[in-house]
């Protein structure tokens, strides 16, 4: 049985994947700052909520170490917290940059410094990072520099995570959604065609995929999950 982290477990995005991941029986520590929308998981034996500040490097560290003691094994994180911000270049201020670089940056980089060891001490691990398309398309980023500048951090990452890893079984991996079929998307979106947009569902499958013995061989990857959006 394989152990996976999963941070926004709380978040549209999470809950689909807490779900899947449970389903296709693995053992899931689910970690946000809440666990409003996770009750069908929270009796589930498999199944474990830690509230942890992703944010403060000490605490994230003291999250993993205590994982590590309690399981044994991590196989891998899926790290799908973050956070969104509008703005161009003038609209922008370095304090808009700093929250947004801690949101989408430092959370996904927090677990994966203290997993690397434990990883590569066994011989394996998968770790996921969600990318966001205006960090890699300046049409769309023009609008949205902090979210885009510091989501374009996690491609990087995972480029030097792989390059410090070859030829091991320790890969990083980056999805792409486009834009996520949510009540609150659809909410902000009302004139929008919403069947163009991505579930969480599929992407939650998208993800379990790559975790998956059938994701075994796949390295250095970026996967665009656009639907027709």
């Amino acid at each position: 049985m394989k152990t996976v982290i999963i941070t926004g477990a709380n978040g549209n995005l999470g809950v689909a994947t807490v779900k899947k991941f449970l389903d296709e029986g693995y053992a899931v520590i689910g970690v946000d700052g809440k666990n409003d929308h996770l009750e069908f998981a929270l009796t589930h034996t498999k199944f474990e909520f830690r509230s942890v500040n992703l944010t403060n490097e000490a605490e994230t560290a003291g999250l993993i170490q205590s994982v590590i003691l309690k399981y044994g094994k991590i196989d891998g994180a899926m790290m799908l917290v973050g956070g969104f911000a509008m703005g161009n270049i003038i609209a922008t201020s370095g304090a808009d940059i700093q929250k947004q670089f801690s949101l989408n940056f430092e959370t996904a980089y927090y677990i994966s410094r203290p997993l690397l060891p434990h990883m590569q001490q066994n011989g394996y691990g998968r770790l996921v990072f969600i990318g966001a398309r205006p960090a890699i398309n300046p049409q769309q980023g023009k609008g949205l520099v902090a979210y885009g500048l510091t989501k374009s951090l996690l491609f990087k990452l995972a480029e030097f995570i792989n390059e410090e890893n070859i030829g091991t079984n320790v890969v990083a991996s980056v999805v792409i959604p486009s834009t996520i079929d949510t009540a609150i998307n659809r909410k902000s979106m009302p004139d929008a065609d919403a069947s163009n947009w991505v579930k969480p569902e599929q992407l939650a499958e998208i993800l379990e995929f790559i975790f998956s013995d059938k994701g075994a061989p796949i390295r250095e990857t970026v996967v665009k999950v656009y639907n027709n959006a």
